[in-house]
């Protein structure tokens, strides 16, 4: 039976996303809460703070699979309230600005219901070794559990898709690997995750009917970060979110530190006549996964989502193997 209602959570956050989106489109609208997709050549204006039913989503499914099954009550809430601190920072992002330093300290706060509800087990489990004792380097890494996915996955939520799409396979993978090490919590949260994200996808794949928003990067972001300790996938979740990484290092080495876009002069990519993205060959554009993919010639943008996907499945085939290579 317990089985049953986990693997319901999945149809539970999908239902729930789906139902809210198409309300919060005509609210956004009404409200003028637009943004521009500066990637298409007649710069359409599109709802920007989409994010927002990921996260009512992700809250409302996972207090309703609490009620239903009325076990693992430290830790729903503690991803409950993991994914509410990245989603008020997002939210106040999107309405207000936020400094990129200030995201990142007070993201880093997202730890904090980790701690009180006592669901952190500094035992990580390393590849080929197995689970580890890293109790001083463990606590030291915990700061940036939350903070890292969730800059790295706002860092790559640029192209239509693109968020969602390399998320669903991160998160695939980390589905799977749950499975092999029996992690109740990791498959549950991964099952919400990815019902969430399934939903938003339809609304948000090329063409665009909807941006995220920081809202729903940070919020994404925070989940996996929240289920990578939760669920005690450490070291997958690092392997499955590399493309995210790696581009969020990528940008922050060539423009020197944590920077807002409004603080950059140059885009990393430029369009083309007939609506083609190319790399943007000024020295000071800043360096990203896409701008490196572009090196070789101009693409559409769906192409560009294509590669960044095919980038993240084999993350999570790697994953994947480095759960399967290594003793429990």
């Amino acid at each position: 039976m317990q089985t049953q209602f986990i693997a319901l959570s999945f149809f539970v956050s999908f239902g729930l996303t789906f139902a809210i989106i198409p309300f919060l489109l005509k609210y956004l609208k009404k409200k003028g809460i637009i943004g521009i997709d500066i990637h298409k050549p007649n710069k359409p204006e599109i709802p920007e703070m989409g994010g927002l039913a990921i996260l009512a989503g992700l809250i409302l499914a996972s207090l309703l699979i609490l009620f239903i099954l009325g076990q693992y009550f430290q830790e729903i809430l503690a991803f409950v309230c993991i994914i509410l601190i990245a989603g008020f920072v997002g939210i106040y992002d999107d309405l207000k600005g936020l400094s990129p330093g200030k995201k990142a300290v007070i993201l880093v706060f997202a730890i904090i219901p980790l701690l009180l509800f006592e669901v952190v087990t500094p035992r990580p489990l390393l590849p080929i070794i197995g689970r580890t004792r890293l109790t001083i380097i463990y606590w030291g890494a915990l700061l940036l559990a939350i903070t890292v996915p969730a800059n790295a996955v706002n860092m790559l939520d640029v192209y239509n898709g693109s968020m969602p799409i390399t998320c669903i396979i991160a998160s695939a993978s980390l589905l799977i690997c749950a499975i092999i090490l029996d992690s109740i919590t990791g498959i549950l949260f991964c099952l919400l995750l990815l019902g969430a994200l399934v939903a938003f996808l339809i609304f948000n794949k090329y063409p665009a009917k909807v941006f995220s928003g920081n809202v729903g990067s940070f919020t994404v972001g925070a989940a996996i970060g929240g289920i990578a300790v939760i669920g005690r996938l450490e070291i997958a979740a690092i392997i499955a979110l590399m493309p995210h990484i790696m581009n969020s290092f990528h940008i922050l080495a060539s423009v020197g530190g944590l920077k807002g876009r409004t603080q950059l002069n140059k885009r990393p990519v430029t369009i083309l006549p007939d609506g083609k993205l190319a790399a943007n060959p000024d020295k000071e554009a800043p360096l990203t996964l896409t701008r490196l993919i572009l090196a070789r010639g101009a693409l559409e943008e769906i192409d560009i989502v294509k590669i960044l996907a095919i980038l993240s499945l084999f993350a999570a085939i790697l994953a994947v193997i480095s759960v399967v290579i290594t003793p429990v």
